[in-house]
């Protein structure tokens, strides 16, 4: 079946259809990640968006259900230019089909995607729109484009009422420190798995507990510090600051999450509060927003923004680099940033904006990529290990 993908300048491509028979209207970004098309089809942080994937082959692993990254896949639309429908690997428990069939989520393929990367990267993310109705009428179509907004999308992908990850009690929990996975046919066939192996070689945070305010929070995140012994209790996004400081947590943990920040403001409100305290705060992405909009400073939307696994970043109290992964649409204005508040921690080597921030007096920091990857490099993990070093020093 065909398929069109029609751009508010009034670009078009032509492709096939693939996934869900639905039309949608959505924000176009583009990923230039070469691996991990199942984490990112289930980051909330892409509610709101319709992806496309740079690399040109997608669904050659399948589906594989124990790397999901959250409950269902996020985004409006998938586009890519081709989609494997004959997976080949034995962790596979489905084609990516039938996933973007079950989750509702349609797409095209067969598209020039190196084309509509450097069209977004020429002229700004744009909206657009997937359809297989070969009688759309423009007129109709492109004033609905130019006036779609994703809005509070962070009240879609939140949890609905709080819960808790239990930590790691022995290092054997997190699975083996390295290795690969091994088939064997008679568990495969009875539903057992090897455990992935871990990148956690002490159980760091043993003893502490984290509160972690779920603004549509990736999995790992919670996953990482639980398999450094932390206990994790996950708060839906519109928790109220007391009741998180009621509960006396050792450090409280800020997640990623999808859209404009500033439609946050009820949980900006709360944010505040939660700065007011001496807990030790760590947050990631759009809660690294939130947490400079609560203390005054200001964000503004990127030209194209930054998705994939290699942007590079600069520790500028280590000098370190880090490859880390990223997604994000807003970043930080450090022109708005009082430095009586906050200092910049961090800096994107490739176009120098903010990536991080440390707070003045405060036991804060904050950064704009993701330490938990997933996909990505895991160059940056040990970030977590230095929240758990600021928890044990409060």
């Amino acid at each position: 079946m065909k398929a069109f993908l029609i751009l508010e300048d009034g670009t078009l491509f032509e492709g096939i259809h693939i996934g869900a028979r639905k039309e949608i209207i959505s924000e176009i970004v583009f990923n230039t990640s070469m691996a991990g098309y199942l984490e990112v089809l289930t980051d909330p942080s892409y509610a709101g968006q319709a992806v496309c994937m740079t690399y040109p082959l997608i669904g050659n692993y399948g589906i594989c259900k124990e790397d999901l990254e959250s409950r269902k896949a996020w985004p409006d639309g998938f586009i890519v230019r081709e989609l494997s429908r004959m997976p080949s690997n034995f962790r596979c428990d489905m084609p990516i089909q039938e996933f973007l069939e079950e989750n509702g989520v349609p797409g095209i393929a067969g598209i020039d995607t190196r084309a509509l990367t450097k069209l977004l990267r020429e002229k700004g993310t744009m909206n657009g729109m997937i359809t297989t109705n070969e009688n759309y009428n423009p007129e109709e179509i492109l004033p609905k484009l130019k006036t779609y907004t994703a809005g509070k999308v962070v009240d879609t992908v939140t949890c609905r009422e709080k819960y808790t990850l239990s930590a790691a009690q022995v290092l054997s929990d997190n699975g083996p420190i390295s290795g690969s996975s091994q088939f064997i046919k008679e568990e495969y066939e009875r539903g057992i798995r090897e455990k992935k192996p871990s990148m956690v070689r002490a159980l760091s945070g043993k003893g502490l507990k984290v509160a972690l305010l779920d603004l549509g929070a990736k999995d790992n995140i919670a996953k990482s510090l639980a398999a450094r012994g932390c206990e994790v209790t996950v708060y839906p996004a519109y928790t109220r600051a007391q009741e998180i400081i009621d509960a006396r947590p050792d450090g409280i943990m800020l997640s990623n999450g999808p859209g404009d920040p500033k439609e946050c403001t009820q949980i900006i409100d709360e944010i505040k509060k939660l700065y007011d305290t001496d807990i030790t705060i760590f947050a990631i992405c759009l809660g690294h927003q939130l947490m400079a909009l609560a203390t005054g400073a200001d964000t503004y939307k990127m030209k194209y923004g930054h998705r994939g696994g290699n942007h590079p970043v600069k520790d500028l109290e280590t000098g370190i680099v880090y490859i880390s992964s990223q997604n994000h649409g807003y970043v930080v204005d450090m022109e708005r940033v009082d430095p009586k508040v906050a200092v910049p921690a961090f800096i994107n080597v490739n176009d120098g904006t903010n990536e991080g921030l440390s707070y003045t007096g405060k036991n804060i920091f904050t950064v704009q990529f993701h330490p938990e990857a997933c996909p990505g490099p895991q160059d940056s993990g040990e970030l977590f290990e230095r929240f758990i070093s600021m928890m044990r020093k409060t």
